[in-house]
């Protein structure tokens, strides 16, 4: 009976080895995963921002091109996953060697409790602003939960996700139904935005840098697809679809004046939920922890599968230890550094997921069994280069998108180097 129990509740996450096709999930099922993580306030935020400083119209080409770019990036290396059925760790050591991988998933691993960590915080802060309720306390409370629904493992996020996502779209058109009846929703496409120093590149950048980094690390979610296409459709239900519909509000409620301060917290339309009525500012309280609760649980579960891979650890050991880091972090007020959190995710992340597609596409297949080195040094020098031209474009060109411009440089660095190294004499 225990052991049963067990089964169903606690199954193996498989985080040294691919995950057999007899265990693989099926594609509602993995997408339900991807669907619910992009349903989040942090997005209504972000599109909001975005069209604050744009207008209605060229912020929706900002998003549009931005989604079309991580429907290209994630659903690649999704593809991989599904096909082969390894984690990001697995997929990383294929390409940046045995022990080279650790820097990649190290990083990466590392970047995500952040991401959890701010969620985290905001959840403290959210519920204070709104509530008056103890902002401390909530923090750890909202850790508490968020480590305990991560430890369940991927089911539990795909049950989530099911819930979030559908509570995303009602509360969004009830806020939009408020306000369309105090402000009225006229003035939203012709809304022209303000003169700031947003550039139509730098919210291209936002938008990919957002999910930059669990979209680089896809695999841990969708290697539990039946294959290379289902992953694929499961991520497209994230970009564009959930990404974009949840932006898309923010940026309405930004265009329709119904903002309280647009420039910071963009379309966040929980305010709009708690002015109108004890049952709405109740419902708004359970939102908060399942909203915020749904991008925690998938940081934190990618964080802990990078890290057990890396610890030769297991994945709900690390789930635990990092929780308990992360909550740390985010009742020291992590969040204070978060637009300095997204550049360093547009300039550095993207680049490895374009060397490891390139090297898995392009350069050798990943289906390749061959023995790979301890190190690839030409994965790190093509990483290098793509971060360093993301650098120079955030600095000197701001016009354009460090983000896009990693990613190019990064993998025709690494094509390039590649085919340099083929045809090196053999004692080079």
């Amino acid at each position: 009976m225990s052991t049963a129990t067990e089964h169903t509740i606690l199954e193996e996450e498989f985080e040294h080895e691919a995950v057999p096709q007899g265990r693989r999930q099926s594609t509602a099922s993995v997408a339900a995963v991807w669907f619910g993580f992009p349903m989040i306030l942090t997005n209504a935020v972000f599109g909001g921002v975005i069209a604050y400083n744009l207008g209605f119209w060229r912020a929706l080409v900002a998003i549009a091109i931005g989604n079309a770019i991580l429907l290209l990036y994630v659903g690649t290396l999704s593809y991989i996953a599904g096909s082969t059925g390894r984690n990001f760790a697995l997929q990383a050591e294929h390409t940046f060697g045995k022990y080279g991988y650790t820097v990649a998933s190290g990083f990466l691993a590392s970047i995500v409790i952040g991401w959890y960590a701010f969620q985290t915080g905001l959840t403290g802060t959210t519920v204070h602003q709104s509530f008056g309720w103890n902002e401390t306390l909530i923090i750890v409370i909202a850790a508490i939960l968020y480590t305990a629904v991560t430890f369940i493992g991927i089911r539990a996020l795909s049950i989530l996700g099911m819930i979030a996502a559908p509570l995303y779209v009602i509360l969004g058109f009830v806020a939009l139904a408020l306000i369309a009846a105090d402000h009225g929703l006229a003035g939203v496409l012709t809304y022209g935005g303000t003169v700031g120093a947003m550039t139509l590149g730098s919210a291209v950048t936002i938008v990919v840098a957002t999910f930059a980094d669990s979209g680089t690390m896809t695999a841990d979610f969708t290697r539990w697809a039946k294959s290379g296409p289902s992953a694929v459709y499961a991520a497209l239900t994230a970009f564009p679809i959930a990404n974009m519909v949840a932006q898309l509000f923010g940026m309405v409620i930004v265009c329709a004046g119904a903002a309280a301060t647009p420039a910071t917290s963009g379309g966040d339309f929980l305010p709009v939920l708690t002015s109108h009525g004890s049952v709405l500012a109740a419902i708004a309280l359970i939102f908060v922890f399942v909203n915020l609760g749904s991008v925690c649980t998938h940081c934190l579960y990618n964080g802990a599968v990078g890290w057990s891979r890396i610890a030769g650890s297991k994945m709900r050991i690390l789930t635990i230890v990092l929780g308990i880091i992360g909550g740390i972090a985010a009742i020291a007020g992590v969040w204070s550094l978060f637009l300095d959190w997204l550049n360093l995710l547009g300039i550095f992340v993207p680049p490895i997921g374009a060397v490891m597609i390139t090297d898995q596409f392009l350069v050798r297949h990943y289906s390749d069994v061959g023995q790979v080195p301890n190190v690839r040094p030409t994965a790190f020098v093509a990483w290098a280069l793509g971060a360093a031209v993301a650098i120079v474009v955030h600095y000197m060109a701001p016009s354009y998108s460090e983000a896009v411009a990693g990613l190019i440089v990064g993998a025709a660095s690494y094509y390039v180097l590649a085919v340099a190294s083929r045809q090196a004499p053999a004692s080079a």
